[in-house]
């Protein structure tokens, strides 16, 4: 009987790959690209390594919000001084920091400590069409 094959991180092939925002949902773009910088679309997937690829998201302020969310939905800031709580609701957030708000989502998908932190690095989001990695030849992918 064969046992479960675990890979090493120095056997990781890494793979860069490009993501158009424009009109994508919120949700469903950061679950997808989450997904891919944990590893978890290869069939060499590790828990425990960082095997996932490198992903670019670029127009990153032409994003969606379905329902009610531009005006309910809330991000919260504290400087950690009292008094120091900043609100700033979706609508803000997508005029002003789109980078920022797409960039949480898809940290909040991803595991929390050191392994999370490792693969967080591996995402970069940009607010129009040009990135500056094109000598990585990234790959477009579709999301539907």
């Amino acid at each position: 009987m064969k046992d479960t094959y675990m890979q090493k991180k120095e056997e990781v092939n890494r793979n860069w790959y490009v993501i158009d925002a424009d009109g994508l949902n919120l949700g469903r773009l950061a679950t997808k690209v989450a997904h891919i910088l944990r590893g978890k679309n290869k069939t060499t997937f590790t828990p425990h390594i960082d095997c996932g690829d490198f992903v670019i998201v670029i127009n990153a302020s032409k994003i969606n919000l379905t329902g009610n969310k531009l005006d309910k939905k809330v991000y919260y800031n504290h400087s950690g001084y009292p008094g120091g709580l900043r609100e700033r609701t979706a609508r803000v957030m997508k005029e002003k920091y789109p980078v920022e708000m797409i960039e949480r989502s898809i940290k909040g998908m991803l595991p929390n400590g050191r392994l999370g932190r490792q693969m967080y690095r591996k995402l970069f989001v940009y607010e129009g069409a040009e990135h500056p990695h094109t000598a990585q030849q990234p790959v477009e992918l579709k999301l539907d």
